[in-house]
This record gives C-alpha cells, structure tokens and sequence, in this order.
C-alpha cells in the first residue's frame, strides 16, 4: 500500500478528556489502517498518553509545536480552517504532505482557538459548513485527500439522534459521515460514554 498522509492534531487543552480520548484512539487506528501518521503535537510535559494510543504504531505523540516539526516544509502543511477561503479538495492531497487540526472541531458552541493556528501562516481549507468532532475531521480529510472523493460526495448525517432505549435519547450537535447502512461513524465506546453523560447530567437534576 502507498504510504499515507500525515494528519496532526494540535492538542490544546492541558489534558486529555474521555471524550478526545475515544476520539484520538479512532483517529489513530483508521490512520494506522490506511498506512498513514497520526501525531499529536504540542503535549504538555508532564501529559500521559493513554495505553490505547500507546499501543498503535502509526501514532506519534510529540512536544514540539506544529511549527518547529514543520519549520522547512511549513508549505506541505493544511490547516483546517472553518474560516479558510476555500473547501478541501482531492488535488489537495498532491499539493499537501500533512493535515493539521486544532484538537477542538468539536466544541458546541464551537470556539475560533484554530485562529492560534492562522496566526502561525499555514494555508487553509474548510471542510464545509457544519461543526465536525475532531475524529470525523480528519476521516473526512483521508476520505478527500487519500481517496479522491470530493467533499460534497462524502456519505454525511446531520444532527443524528442517539437512543438508548425505549424513553432516552439524545441529539448530536455534529455532522458525521455514516457507514453502509446510513449510521453515524463514531469512535467505539462514544455511544456508551454518551449515554452515561447523560445520565449523570439527569442525576444532577434530580
């Protein structure tokens, strides 16, 4: 198999909640599965990465900032940008080695910390208008950039409802692309740490 892109996610938080754990874990795996690079970039000193992450060879955690990896080559790197110019395309995996994301795609409200990576000079490309998870970032990015599918033709799902079981449910704030049968691709685990959220947010109520 061809060797795959590189895809960075710039972790700007001082540490690693369930939530970026089950998202980074997935990241790593599907990038391990197409021959690819997942490197977490800028992790804090004293930052432990999870055993799960540990144990995949194509992650590669790292101190350094985006900026000091990618001090010669900054041209080779995409940022994904909701505010960039134009929309990602598959002529972008020729011009691009390394796809840059800022760990943060899936704030709801979504919060503009990916400008602290515009201020830094890499160009940009949108993934279209709805806010994404970070894990559905960059599986859209290889999907384009490695499969030569065009962003519009990416199977998606919108604000999909999770249930539970008879009486719970909930709705997602995201656009995910779905498999086969038209369900939401998410991280394994996601769903049922979902459910448990929910649950303790309805404990608290109580």
């Amino acid at each position: 198999m061809a060797s795959g892109k590189t895809f960075i996610v710039e972790h700007l938080d001082p540490e690693l909640g369930p939530w970026s754990e089950l998202e980074y874990i997935a990241i790593a795996k599907e990038t391990q599965e197409t021959n690819g690079t997942f490197i977490l970039s800028s992790l804090p000193a004293e930052f432990k990465v999870p055993a799960g992450l540990n144990d995949l060879p194509a992650f590669k955690p790292e101190h350094r900032g985006v900026e000091e990896l990618y001090a010669d080559t900054k041209p080779k790197v995409c940022l994904l940008d909701p505010a960039a110019a134009k929309d990602l395309s598959p002529e972008d995996g020729k011009t691009f080695d390394a796809f840059l994301f800022g760990g943060i795609l899936g704030d709801d409200p979504p919060r503009d910390r990916t400008s602290e990576l515009r201020k830094k000079g890499f160009e940009g490309r949108r993934l279209g208008p709805k806010q994404m998870t970070t894990d559905t970032a960059v599986r859209v990015t290889r999907l384009v950039v490695q499969d030569g599918i065009a962003l519009d033709k990416v199977p998606y799902v919108d604000f999909p409802e999770l249930k539970f079981n008879a009486h719970e449910s909930t709705q997602m704030p995201f656009r995910y692309v779905t498999d086969k049968e038209g369900n939401p691709i998410m991280p394994q685990g996601m769903k049922e740490l979902i459910q448990k959220d929910a649950d303790k947010s309805l404990d608290d109520l109580m």
